[in-house]
């Protein structure tokens, strides 16, 4: 929870700047909707602001967990997303949160992300084509939860300060954690196991293994 919930806050409150209780009339693309970070980004966003929420999910057990957690929308990134997207009345969306595979998304991102739009993503692709989103205005963001940490920042208090908050949700169902599957004790098999799910990319929530 702590990683996860610290990555989607920074990225919401902090690189969107989406005001708490705002982003009313706006919308928000979670690339991944169903995985870790996504999960909880889902959530944050539907409790914490007035954003439309549109998440995307390949399966059918990944789409019917997104709607379960919060999501407005849910679209296949596996097919035309901008299809999709003019289909559900956003020919455009303000916010473009990508959680995977944002290189092989890249083209449809900066189609559907508003002009004066932002994007943001937490992973590693080779390249970006950056120039494509000049045209709109667009300002890209890139999260990596260990930023303040590494570098000392002034401002570092407020992870203590949300995790606090995420906590207090939890406790109170206002939230729920990410967790879909328990693979029983730490050993070598199911570390292999583990992941195996993880590099399938096709997990839903996050995967845990306790106790030897």
């Amino acid at each position: 929870m702590p990683l996860t919930s610290i990555t989607a806050w920074e990225v919401l409150f902090d690189r969107f700047g989406v005001a708490r209780n705002g982003g009313e009339g706006q919308s928000l693309l979670i690339i991944g909707g169903a995985g870790g970070v996504g999960s909880i980004a889902v959530q944050l966003a539907r409790r914490l602001t007035r954003l439309t929420v549109i998440a995307t999910a390949s399966r059918p057990e990944t789409q019917s967990w997104c709607r379960e957690l919060g999501a407005d929308h849910v679209i296949d990134h596996s097919k035309p997303m901008g299809d999709q997207l003019i289909a559900i009345g956003h020919r455009f969306v303000g916010y473009v949160f990508g959680v995977t595979e944002s290189g092989g998304h890249f083209d449809t991102i900066a189609d559907v992300v508003a002009p004066q739009g932002k994007f943001a993503l937490i992973d590693d692709p080779k390249s970006l084509d950056v120039a494509k989103l000049k045209g709109k205005s667009v300002s890209l963001h890139w999260e990596a939860m260990f930023t303040r940490s590494t570098f000392q920042t002034p401002d570092m208090v407020e992870q203590h300060r949300l995790l606090n908050e995420v906590a207090t949700m939890v406790d109170k169902g206002t939230i729920r954690t990410t967790v879909a599957e328990n693979l029983g004790t730490i050993n070598a098999a199911n570390l292999r196991r583990a992941h195996a799910m993880v590099e399938s990319g096709r997990m839903r929530g996050k995967v845990v293994l306790e106790g030897f």
